[in-house]
């Protein structure tokens, strides 16, 4: 059913990150159904959560059992990489449910290699009312969602208000311009002999902040469409934003001493009190919570600073996938499972509640920013049914929730997105480990790289 008739909600932000898992295993598909006649499916649960997050899922589970009797529910760690994603497809070992970010959407749907469910997601009571900056992420050409996009978000600065406060700063106000960044950088550097910023380096995460950056200096990644797309990171807002982080590493000594960061290993950073700030997306403080054991107390979040002629925060989000390679039933089961794990919570008042009640019982958090997968009305409506259970340090996150419609976010470049972040990663690594690392040569040559590779795409 194409769905050219889908109501297009206005909503002024869209979406990235949050995050997203990777795997280890045997192939969805197999042994589809049990011998009580039940259909049985494997769905990814994000990796290294403490235990209080597990026995939250765990609980989830039990819970859609009930509600599913046909249907047997088993977890499997999984964590999104952008650098072994292709092996595990290839090798037909992922979850018949598991999720990946919007940049691979629409290369996994054109190439077959997800299920199509859009004939199962056509018949959910909301498959119309999704913000259509967000769900296109998941739409094959015809305009059927055949990924469901459970969350979305936009760039965020992270920052520690503990040091901050060690530093002789106020963590009630946070920096809002990158000359701020980079200053503040410096006096908790100075002052607490920590990491005043840090950046991720590696597994396409370092072309991704760096794109973060550029994006919040009026730059963008590529220009035009298709086979007529041009490669732009050889350009005065990559280079600005490349040497601001040259600048604070060489210059200030404030970027600590690791330079090989991925999405992981700096929130365990961060969350240990190592780093001052970062930029990621905006809801990673629900990550940091239940695989990171931050001290709320600690954080603090605020908007990622804009300045320049078409500044914006770079925006993304996450889709829910079903494997190829699962039966008939299991998709239709794991269409279910997404129903009622991700997507009925950002909906219904009954729904938002017990999933908000059961996160809560857990002290896993409730309430962290996000940037709503319909439309503003509704996750509105979301926040004041569950504002019994929230528990997350909302004051501490105003800088940012009070700031976050304001701006405008603007999508990850379009094609080949992953490639193009992967060869940026080294670019960063360059400036950060070699100082006399020459910024402009270095964007000068990645662009060369990335043509060839938008070039060479079909």
């Amino acid at each position: 059913m194409t769905m050219k008739s889908r109501t297009r909600i206005a909503f002024a932000a869209i979406a990235t990150t949050a995050a997203i898992g990777m795997l280890a295993g045997c192939s969805a598909g197999s042994n589809a159904a049990s011998s009580d006649g039940k259909t049985k499916i494997v769905v990814a649960i994000d990796a290294g959560l403490e235990k209080p997050a597990k026995v939250a899922f765990q609980n989830q589970v039990k819970a859609f059992e009930k509600a599913n009797p046909k249907i047997t529910v088993t977890s499997r760690e999984y964590t999104w990489t952008g650098t072994t994603f292709a092996a595990e497809l290839a090798g037909g070992t992922l979850p018949d449910v598991f999720t990946i970010p919007f940049t691979d959407g629409k290369s996994l749907i054109q190439q077959n290699q997800i299920a199509d469910i859009s004939g199962l997601v056509s018949k959910l009571p909301y498959a119309e009312e999704f913000n259509p900056n967000v769900v296109k992420n998941g739409e094959n050409a015809d305009g059927d969602i055949e990924a469901l996009p459970i969350a979305a978000y936009g760039q965020a600065l992270h920052y520690n208000r503990d040091l901050f406060t060690q530093a002789g700063l106020d963590p009630d106000s946070p920096p809002t311009t990158w000359a701020e960044v980079r200053a503040d950088a410096k006096q908790i550097a100075d002052k607490t002999g920590k990491a005043g910023y840090a950046t991720m380096t590696q597994g396409n995460t370092g072309g991704w902040i760096l794109t973060s950056l550029a994006y919040a200096m009026g730059g963008r990644a590529e220009t035009g469409s298709g086979a007529k797309t041009k490669a732009t990171v050889d350009t005065a807002a990559y280079e600005k934003a490349l040497t601001l982080m040259q600048d604070m590493r060489w210059k200030d000594d404030s970027m600590g001493g690791n330079f090989l960061y991925d999405w992981n290993a700096i929130n365990q950073a961060f969350a240990s009190g190592q780093v001052g700030m970062y930029v990621s997306g905006g809801g990673n403080y629900g990550s940091l919570v239940s695989q990171n054991q931050i001290d709320p107390k600690s954080y603090g979040e605020t908007v990622v600073p804009l300045s320049g002629k078409d500044a914006g925060a770079l925006g993304g989000g996450t889709l829910a996938a079903v494997s190829a390679k699962s039966t008939a039933e299991q998709q239709a089961a794991a269409v279910k499972w997404i129903d009622f794990y991700y997507m009925q919570k950002l909906f219904t008042k009954a729904d938002a509640q017990r999933d908000a009640k059961t996160l809560a019982a857990s002290d896993q958090p409730v309430g962290a920013p996000q940037v709503p997968v319909f439309d503003k009305a509704t996750y509105d409506k979301t926040l004041e049914w569950t504002k019994e259970w929230i528990n997350v340090p909302l004051d501490q996150m105003k800088p940012y929730t009070e700031q976050q419609f304001d701006q405008t976010i603007v999508p990850e470049p379009a094609k080949n997105t992953q490639e193009l972040y992967g060869l940026l990663d080294p670019v960063v690594q360059a400036v950060l480990t070699d100082k006399s690392a020459d910024p402009a040569k270095l964007l000068s040559d990645a662009q060369t790289q990335i043509q060839a590779k938008l070039d060479s795409a079909k």
